[in-house]
């Protein structure tokens, strides 16, 4: 199940998981971002309990964008006992997505 991170639970929710959090940073006017949320939504079922994939619209959560000084869009990062472990700005592939996922589990 993809979460829905916005400002005020989004430091919590990273700081706080057992297990590593996946953030897609993204905004409904972006198309590669409406090209990776399905992806997302293919590959939450496969890493259920083993990742926490959320999103966070950056339209409507300014301040997360700033603080992790995100420049472009669809930004991913991936945090791990609150810290980021990985991140990459851009589409990605499903495949590309899940390389990334895998190496840090």
């Amino acid at each position: 199940m993809i979460k829905q991170f916005d400002d005020n639970n989004l430091e919590a929710a990273v700081a706080t998981s057992d297990i590593p959090v996946l953030v897609d940073f993204w905004a409904p006017w972006c198309g590669p971002c409406k090209i990776l949320g399905p992806i997302l939504d293919q590959i939450a079922p496969e890493y259920e309990g083993k990742i926490s994939i959320g999103k966070l619209n950056i339209d409507t959560n300014p301040d997360m964008a700033t603080k992790f000084e995100i420049t472009g869009i669809p930004a991913v990062l991936i945090f791990k006992a609150g810290q980021i472990v990985d991140s990459h700005t851009g589409l990605l592939t499903k495949d590309a997505l899940k390389k990334k996922i895998d190496a840090i589990l």
